[in-house]
């Protein structure tokens, strides 16, 4: 190793180039970490922005006047300062979907789980750090239906001089799903809380916040994507509905799918794409090698396995090739090519889908399974009812309503966090009896019992540190069976199995896959089906499991995971930072 020898007067200047410098990556909030990485810094000032979709204009929540909001890019290794601002009527809260949070439970996010909201005229930092982590995520707001229009990409890139496991793209593209309302959609939601019933539909499906051409009064309201002759893109897909499993495609081009949930998966090639609420994927399009005389919808329009009616419209964005020099004029009018997307109920489409998500699973990024099982549970996941509260009048059958349950119990929402609660060891807030399997045993996907009603309570389940688990969640056909993506914050877990029917304990685990399963945060369990899942319990604090089809999680579909902490010091949760919001 060589040294510079400096001078008194030569070691004051570098001294005051290097304080400079400390200053301008301050200033560029960008701060050099200790051990590895940086920290970034985001301000987030939740605001009302007045938007125009569908020729009408309403003012919206947004997070500093965008819609959707801004893009969070970091790297693997990284630490977040975000900083978040409440300026709107609504208590606020922001959750880092997919992040591990580990030993950060106090900046998940959800509301009366892991923090009390933001108020009015309050701020919050949530600070954390990605680990082990790299490829596309996203943030919402995870209080009541505000992640409608609060929501973002994150995206993670590799450690500096690590190429992904795939050719690199020539660009990369966040490509969000969403919903528009026309109406106010905590309207929407407490006028269905207060009856009972249904919540109404969106009005349009959205790309990157646009709902597209295929919609009235939206023919300008696209979002376009520009490709070169025989380019390479990477597509980011998020799917930031609210209560919509979409199916996405390409007129005229093949996908190919390289990442899940910020997992690289073995690549595969498709035609079209299956993404719930909550998941994200990753994908390769190559532009044709020549300019073809058309552009191209990419299309995406609603996988609708439940007894409700369903938005059956389909949302676009355009697909165009950069300027043929031949053409004369750059404007010349070009026909427009529409994808073929699947049947709105396609269940088989849904289950050869998934079944082909694998891990890429190499030395690289190996697929690390728990294969000694200390805890196994049995989730049922469905609908049913409740009694209608006193002084409410309800439009379910005999004055009941809809309710949404795990293991027949519909969660009840604490008025002070659990993850505070089981931190200071505050009695009454929660209990730890929620049932390790179904209270009674029923054909959960046949003839569903004569009895529909569901029990409530804030029930959770407590894990020693470590424990390795093995999660059955299965669908039940009571009032209908449907599809639902449970999403599990604080940790990934493998998709070790799925199937059709009610879940065989005897014969079905020796199916298992435990070498390449697809590891995710969001598994969409079958309709009239089931999904296996294993994770490790290797992250202490509360954490939250719900459906992320925002009325599910209304209606109570609900529950969470205490973790203790383990004898070691990193693996003790930290105590919460000192402007952690107040109830």
């Amino acid at each position: 190793m060589g040294y510079i020898w400096l001078t008194h007067s030569s070691s004051y200047l570098y001294t005051t180039l290097f304080l400079l410098l400390c200053t301008c990556l301050v200033s560029s909030k960008l701060v050099v970490a200790k051990h590895t990485g940086i920290t970034r810094r985001y301000n987030f000032e939740v605001k009302m922005q007045s938007v125009t979709r569908l020729c009408q204009t309403k003012s919206i929540v947004t997070i500093n006047g965008q819609f959707p909001g801004p893009k969070i890019v970091t790297r693997e290794g990284d630490r977040l300062e975000i900083t978040v601002v409440n300026n709107v009527k609504y208590n606020v809260t922001i959750h880092w979907h997919g992040i591990r949070q580990l030993r950060s439970g106090w900046a998940d996010g959800p509301a009366y789980v892991t923090q009390c909201p933001i108020q009015t005229g309050q701020k919050y930092v949530y600070r954390f750090r990605v680990t082990g982590q790299r490829g596309t995520l996203f943030w919402h707001a995870h209080i009541s239906w505000l992640r409608a229009t609060l929501y973002g990409p994150i995206i993670i890139l590799p450690k500096h001089g690590v190429p992904y496991p795939f050719p690199q793209p020539y660009k990369e593209v966040p490509i969000v799903f969403g919903e528009w309302w026309k109406a106010d959609t905590e309207l929407v939601i407490n006028q269905a809380m207060k009856t009972g019933s249904a919540p109404n539909l969106s009005d349009a499906f959205t790309v990157n916040g646009l709902p597209g051409p295929l919609y009235n009064c939206s023919t300008k309201d696209a979002f376009k994507l520009k490709v070169k002759p025989g380019k390479t893109y990477l597509l980011r897909l998020i799917n930031a509905a609210l209560n919509d499993e979409l199916f996405f495609s390409v007129a005229n081009h093949t996908l190919t799918v390289v990442e899940a949930d910020a997992i690289y998966t073995k690549p595969f090639t498709t035609n079209t794409i299956l993404i719930t609420p909550g998941q994200t994927t990753n994908v390769l399009l190559t532009a044709k090698n020549h300019h073809p005389n058309a552009s191209f919808l990419m299309a995406a329009r609603p996988y609708a396995t439940g007894p409700a009616t369903f938005d059956n419209t389909t949302t676009a964005a355009i697909l165009v090739y950069a300027r043929n020099p031949s053409q004369k004029h750059e404007h010349t009018k070009l026909p427009q090519l529409k994808p073929k997307l699947p049947f709105f109920n396609d269940i088989s489409f849904a289950a050869k889908f998934n079944s082909k998500l694998r891990s890429l699973a190499n030395s690289n990024f190996p697929a690390n399974v728990p294969k000694k099982i200390d805890r196994r549970f049995l989730f049922t996941v469905g609908l049913g009812l409740l009694p209608c509260p006193k002084h409410q009048t309800c439009q379910g059958p005999n004055n009941t309503m809809i309710a949404a349950a795990v293991n027949n119990v519909s969660y009840v929402q604490p008025k002070i966090a659990l993850l505070q609660s089981h931190f200071f060891q505050t009695n009454g807030v929660f209990t730890t009896d929620f049932p390790k399997n179904p209270p009674f045993k029923f054909n959960y996907t046949g003839t569903p019992p004569k009895n529909l009603m569901l029990s409530r309570g804030t029930k959770t389940i407590v894990l020693p540190f470590n424990t390795s688990v093995e999660l059955v969640l299965q669908d039940t056909s009571i009032i209908g069976a449907e599809s639902h993506p449970l999403h599990l914050h604080g940790f990934n877990f493998f998709v070790v199995g799925q199937g059709v029917g009610n879940f065989d304990s005897k014969n079905d685990p020796a199916k298992f896959n435990l070498v390449d399963p697809i590891e995710r945060n969001t598994v969409g369990v079958p309709s009239g089906g089931w999904v296996a899942i294993r994770f490790r319990a290797d992250n202490p604090g509360a954490w939250f499991m719900h459906c992320h089809l925002e009325v599910h999680t209304s209606w109570g579909l609900k529950m969470a995971w205490i973790v203790q902490d383990g004898t070691e010091k990193n693996q003790k949760l930290p105590p919460p930072p000192s402007d952690l919001p107040k109830c």
